[in-house]
């Protein structure tokens, strides 16, 4: 409907509500004695338009009227009571009118907000009933869906589906363990049990797709309702987890298939994805910003709104790709996209000279164990090397936070690319020693879906049928969803004062062998179905991973997921010293040097061939 239509209907229930509001208080024929009537009026039908108009009551959508459309009707009609409060206190003071009864005025106020919000909600009330008469008809057979959770996400699914007959889905009913909610009607959909129920309900009703709307829940509850589905030959669908949902915005176009990663997230906070505050304003720059934890840290640094965003990386593909990514989500928020390699001494200077960020996370690295192993002078050029020249230019440019993305591999090493984010994580603490800034290292285990981990080589391996190849029975590993891991390293970064070493809790260890079987479930197979072969432990590689050194003290923060630990202290040779002497043989390609100054600098590093000393 027009607005000048709004405008036109309104002067009409002004009236209605000003007459109403007489005839409560007094009586239906109350015009014989009531000269304060007309006054009254013609000053409703001059003034509550005007407030009506400022408070934007004529510019707004009045089809898709929403609560918070019926919000603005309750202040619009309040502001405008309030004005013929102050025009009948005029027309006292100025004895235009003779006499006024208060309660007028509070009962025009009520049947205003009434007549008028009732009016709009009509508008959409009409739109939506010709909406499904008309497609009534031509309507399609639809697909009959189960919402798991009837919280917010489900209840903002639900709406969208009903909105949109062009999806061809039909919400048949809600799933919940809420007890309040059992056999209550939400969105004019029932909640038809709880969520144990979901085996009787899909015998019940023709179910063709579940789809799983509780982003908080912990991957135990996730893992029951798939397993539940997979049984009843269901391919349940899922609204993303809170981390992913930054923005808070749940649509239909979100939903995906269930993912290894939900089947290990954690119980999940409510309110606990929100922009960081340390953030906001400032100029932030992110190594290795095209890789899998660098691209989601832009992602989360976007959304707390830097005044400027550096994606600095090597690969140009992945930046461009990350660039753009942004530029879609985040097109308010300058991002500058860096070609460079942080190895690169001069030019890493040159960029942190010009942007000079307030906040560095530097999560450039070689992380592959084997390869390191194979190239031992890359890890150390890239990870030692190249980290020192990220520290000394946030150093030299004022940097205020920097934040070192470290690894479990760097506790008790017994490969190269593990002991060089050790090394790297004694640079950062040696520069917060040095400057008083909070400069800190996060260690953390595996993330879940990253390039190169294993989900995705082993969702390869399944598609081709098999056989899935495994390194050992018992090998085990720490897991964590890369939206959960950054923002935890985005809270840390602001809980850090400098030189601390933070670990976030990991939950329990995950056998590999495990994660294989529940990829081949979440692929619609058995596990006997593709075949496991263990093809044995590769060089450098441990069975079990560590989060802390042996003798280590470990502290609580405010962040419960986050950990302060105090390991035992490292060796206190001249650091730059030691740097210089690993320069050169990397120069030189001498891996036996290499190796042996690694064993000097960290004591828990254990290879076979780090046999000479350091002097």
């Amino acid at each position: 409907m027009r607005n000048r239509y709004l405008l036109l209907g309104d002067f009409l229930l002004i009236a209605i509500a000003a007459f109403g509001a007489f005839a409560l208080r007094f009586s239906w024929f109350f015009y014989e004695n009531q000269t304060e009537f007309l006054p009254f009026l013609v000053g409703a039908l001059l003034v509550k338009p005007v407030v009506f108009y400022l408070f934007g009551m004529y510019r707004r959508y009045w089809r898709y009227a929403s609560i918070q459309d019926l919000i603005a009707v309750f202040l619009a009609v309040s502001a405008a009571s309030v004005a013929m409060t102050v025009v009948v206190a005029a027309g006292l003071v100025s004895h235009a009118i003779t006499g006024f009864s208060r309660p007028v005025l509070l009962i025009d106020w009520l049947l205003t907000l009434v007549v008028t919000g009732g009016f709009r909600m009509s508008v959409r009330i009409a739109g939506d009933s010709k909406e499904k008469s008309g497609k009534a008809a031509a309507r399609p057979s639809k697909k009959a869906v189960l919402v798991v959770g009837a919280g917010d996400a489900g209840t903002l699914v639900t709406r969208e589906i009903q909105r949109n007959p062009q999806l061809g889905m039909v919400v048949s009913g809600f799933l919940d363990d809420a007890p309040e909610k059992q056999k209550k009607w939400i969105q004019g959909i029932r909640v038809l049990g709880p969520l144990s129920a979901l085996a009787d309900v899909v015998a019940r009703y023709p179910i063709a797709e579940v789809i799983i709307a509780m982003p908080t829940a912990s991957g135990a509850v996730i893992r029951a309702i798939a397993d539940n589905c997979l049984r009843l030959n269901l391919a349940p669908r899922i609204v993303p987890g809170v981390f992913e949902l930054l923005d808070g915005v749940v649509t239909v176009s979100r939903l995906r298939n269930v993912e290894i990663a939900d089947l290990l997230r954690r119980s999940q906070v409510v309110g606990r994805a929100s922009p960081i505050p340390y953030l906001a304003g400032r100029s932030v720059v992110v190594t290795g910003a095209g890789g899998s934890i660098g691209s989601e840290l832009c992602r989360q640094v976007a959304f707390a709104r830097p005044s400027c965003l550096v994606i600095l990386g090597h690969g140009e593909n992945s930046i461009f790709d990350v660039q753009n990514q942004l530029a879609e989500q985040y097109p308010d928020v300058q991002i500058r996209p860096v070609i460079a390699d942080i190895r690169d001494r001069s030019r890493i200077h040159q960029v942190f000279t010009e942007y000079r960020p307030s906040t560095v996370f530097h999560a450039a690295a070689h992380k592959h164990v084997p390869l390191m192993e194979e190239n031992p002078t890359e890890a150390i050029t890239n990870n030692v090397l190249g980290t020192l020249n990220v520290v000394e230019a946030a150093l030299e440019c004022g940097t205020e936070r920097f934040m070192l993305i470290s690894t479990d591999k760097a506790v008790r090493p017994t490969n190269i690319m593990g002991a060089s984010k050790r090394l790297a994580g004694m640079i950062v603490r040696d520069a917060a020693r040095r400057s008083g800034r909070a400069f800190l290292v996060v260690r953390f285990g595996n993330v879940l879906g990253s390039r190169g981990s294993v989900v995705p080589i082993f969702k390869r391996q399944i598609e081709r049928g098999g056989p899935i190849t495994v390194t050992h029975p018992q090998m085990t590993r720490f897991f964590m969803t890369i939206p959960e891991a950054v923002h935890l390293v985005l809270e840390a970064g602001g809980m850090g004062k400098g030189g601390e070493l933070l670990v976030l809790k990991m939950g329990e260890p995950v056998r590999i062998v495990d994660l294989a079987r529940d990829l081949v479930r979440l692929s619609g197979l058995e596990p006997d179905d593709i075949p496991i072969v263990f093809s044995g432990v590769r060089p450098g590689e441990k069975i079990e991973e560590a989060l802390w050194e042996a003798g280590a003290t470990v502290e609580a923060t405010p962040n419960a997921e986050i950990l302060r630990v105090i390991e035992p202290e490292e060796c206190q040779l001249d650091l730059s010293r030691i740097l210089e002497m690993m320069k050169v043989a990397a120069e030189r390609g001498d891996r036996a040097v290499l190796k042996a100054v690694l064993a000097q600098m960290v004591p828990t590093y254990a290879a076979p061939s780090a046999t000479e000393a350091v002097h």
